[in-house]
């Protein structure tokens, strides 16, 4: 069996999505008024005037499709095949080469092992390839839950499933006394190391996750 282990890093969306996610973002906003306007505003006012405050950010819902797999963009995808050295797939400009380079090393693996890919990664993946017309090499791969082939979800097996419990990379990484991969660079950074033109340090970060999530999934199933 072959099991390849990934990771991805995300951007938000190209600039000429901007107008469509205008228009999603003010029928949104328009939405969020009317439900207020049927609300009792008197004893939920402080909640809804929090909420409406952040909804109104227009910017903050441009970076927020850095996890919508409809607009947001895939910079770079690391992987390590069984036990091989970790390598990066990273094509700025060209999301949809980086998405066939990775079906073509993808379709030739059995088990595909990451952290929260079945929730993100993944189907994020798959997304960004029908968006774009990326015929996936695998098209039937099982996203069925609760089991643990053909995807390993480290976060869900860590939590046996339990869905309250959404834990992090790291956290599992250092409760088993492996490294932190998040030295110096974190998922929230990666769109301000992007635009300060620092990739090759988003993709070795990329490659880190991919390490110490191959290293916490030989832990957890004691291989």
């Amino acid at each position: 069996m072959t099991t390849l282990y990934f990771d991805i890093e995300t951007l938000p969306a190209e600039e000429s999505s901007y107008d469509k996610l205008k228009y999603l973002f003010d029928k949104k906003l328009a939405k969020e008024r009317l439900k207020r306007n049927r609300k009792n505003r008197s004893a939920d006012e402080k909640v809804y005037m929090e909420e409406d405050k952040c909804s109104k950010n227009f910017d903050d819902f441009l970076n927020y499709t850095s996890f919508d797999g409809g607009f947001g963009r895939v910079l770079c995808i690391a992987y390590a095949i069984d036990n091989e050295p970790t390598e990066v797939i990273c094509n700025d400009g060209n999301e949809k080469k980086t998405l066939e380079e990775f079906w073509d090393v993808a379709q030739d693996c059995d088990l595909f092992v990451g952290h929260n890919i079945m929730d993100f990664d993944f189907k994020f993946i798959y997304q960004r390839s029908i968006v774009l017309g990326v015929k996936p090499t695998i098209p039937n791969l099982s996203f069925a839950r609760y089991r643990s082939s053909p995807i390993y979800d480290t976060m869900k097996e860590w939590a046996k499933w339990d869905t309250m419990n959404k834990v992090g990379l790291e956290h599992i990484a250092l409760a088993l006394g492996i490294p932190t991969p998040k030295e110096g660079i974190d998922g929230s950074q990666v769109f301000d190391f992007y635009k300060a033109g620092r990739i090759d340090e988003i993709c070795e970060y990329c490659k880190r996750d991919v390490e110490t999530t191959r290293a916490i999934y030989k832990r957890m199933t004691f291989s």
